[in-house]
């Protein structure tokens, strides 16, 4: 069940309707609420629903654990890193078979025929279910919070199997932390967002998701990396800028529509994109791309490595590892693999240069004229090729697409035979995106906050009418559901 279809409208509006009936009731409301996230998650597959609640029950008893055996200070310490122990292992064990059980038997299997050791290993072909990395790594952050003390025990099985399965942001994030979101779920929430910011938000992704995203991929990005043997420079620079901006566009239209369906609930969400592709340095593009995932790998991995403790090089180490992962987390392929290697590489030699570089410039001058802006733009420059690099390897089916696709951009062909100026247009308005002002959601949001809910209903209506009208027929998942 997609965001942008008929089916979740109806379902939306159902929830909505009944959540209404049981205003009475707080509880009653949760527990419609955890009903409808699983009826909402098994439209993928029913099976799965099973495999959410076994990580709800592991997380919630973890807790109950912790609690038992005494806080952080009190607790026998032992007892408490062995009880996060298990849990984070049973939460990796679990993602690891789903995710990468048939890429670790490929794997094999091609080694030992390449050392001629014949013979075929077992593959199971397992399904990936759905949303599993982000409701891991919900159940991982818990328990963790809870052994630090940043975050009060659950007590309630409810309040858990609702903050593992809430469906807004079920799926594909953000990962939103549990002291941020149990305390709603503790008193009913008191957050009164109005109705104009939510649409705002829900009419902006849909607009982005649509239109933008799906427009660029089936007119663009699609055509191009199915067989860059047949295009020229142009359309390969053009496909590779499309399928940056049709990433963002797509992923950063789920959350905004996920905080958009949470805040019409009354729970806040955290904001998961901010700009990223104006960032003037790779430090700050993963400051601004997917933050929820972002500030969980430097909370729960690269600072308990030691990230930047320990000297320069231990630094690039902890950098390194981070990306890494992180690139594994996004897929079970070795493009993927080199897709993490190459940021965590390069944050490391950007941290490398510009720490020295700014050692050997001195202290600035006291009136910097215009080279400052002219330097600003050009790393904007810079990084955004460097990350659309990246991209490439991330998009290609594999690394032989990805080489074919660099070789093809050097082969001289300067033919223009696939990009459209409509969707040349799609892919310069998602990068004036990028340079807007941060907070144009709420100014809008504000301007109609004087209308009556009955006016922006049918206002919203409108809107989705023309999205409808103007993008593709049906609507493709988003891209981050297979992660």
């Amino acid at each position: 069940m997609l965001f942008p279809t008929l089916d979740f409208l109806l379902f939306f509006v159902a929830v909505v309707a009944l959540l209404a009936l049981l205003r009475d009731s707080y509880r009653a409301q949760k527990l419609l609420l955890v009903g409808a996230s699983y009826f909402f998650y098994a439209q993928w597959d029913w099976r799965f629903c099973f495999l959410l609640a076994f990580s709800s029950v592991v997380t919630y008893l973890a807790g109950l654990a912790l609690a038992r055996v005494g806080p952080a200070g009190v607790g026998p310490a032992q007892a408490r890193r062995a009880i996060v122990a298990v849990t984070v292992t049973i939460h990796l064990a679990t993602l690891g078979f789903f995710k990468y059980f048939d890429f670790f038997v490929h794997s094999a299997d091609e080694l030992l025929h390449r050392l001629r050791l014949h013979g075929e290993l077992p593959v199971l072909e397992v399904i990936l279910p759905v949303g599993i990395s982000f409701f891991t790594f919900h159940g991982i952050s818990y328990v963790v919070d809870v052994y630090r003390g940043d975050v009060a025990v659950c007590r309630r099985p409810s309040d858990m199997l609702l903050y593992l399965s809430f469906f807004p942001q079920l799926v594909a994030g953000p990962i939103v932390r549990a002291a941020k979101f149990l305390p709603q779920l503790y008193e009913r929430p008191q957050l009164d967002f109005g109705l104009a910011w939510p649409l705002v938000l829900i009419l902006g992704g849909l607009f982005k998701k649509v239109v933008m995203a799906n427009d660029i991929a089936v007119g663009l990005v699609d055509p191009v990396f199915d067989d860059p043997i047949h295009h020229g420079l142009p359309d390969l620079l053009l496909g590779l800028y499309g399928y940056a901006v049709q990433i963002y566009c797509d992923f950063s239209a789920y959350t905004d529509i996920a905080i958009g369906l949470a805040a019409l609930l009354g729970y806040a969400f955290p904001v998961n994109f901010n700009q990223p592709y104006r960032a003037a340095s790779l430090q700050d593009f993963w400051r601004r791309w997917h933050m929820s995932l972002s500030s969980w790998l430097r909370d729960y991995l690269y600072k308990p490595l030691g990230g930047s403790r320990h000297g320069e090089w231990k630094t690039a180490r902890n950098l390194a590892i981070t990306m890494l992962l992180g690139g594994i987390w996004h897929g079970a392929a070795w493009k993927f693999v080199f897709w993490g290697a190459l940021h965590g590489v390069g944050l490391g030699v950007e941290r490398f240069v510009l720490r020295h570089h700014d050692r050997l410039r001195g202290p600035p001058p006291t009136r910097p004229g215009l080279w400052p802006h002219v330097r600003k733009v050009l790393a904007i420059v810079l990084v955004f090729h460097f990350v659309c690099l990246g991209w490439l390897f991330f998009r290609a089916d594999s690394f032989d697409t990805a080489t074919l696709y660099l070789q093809q951009m050097a082969s001289g062909d300067w033919s223009l035979t696939q990009a459209t100026p409509f969707v040349v247009g799609l892919i310069v308005l998602g990068m004036v995106l990028q340079f807007l002002p941060p907070d144009l959601p709420r100014r809008i949001a504000a301007r109609l906050a004087w209308a009556p809910d009955w006016m922006l209903g049918a206002e919203a209506g409108l809107v989705v009418a023309a999205i409808n009208a103007i993008g593709p027929d049906g609507v493709a998942p988003f891209i981050y559901f297979q992660f």
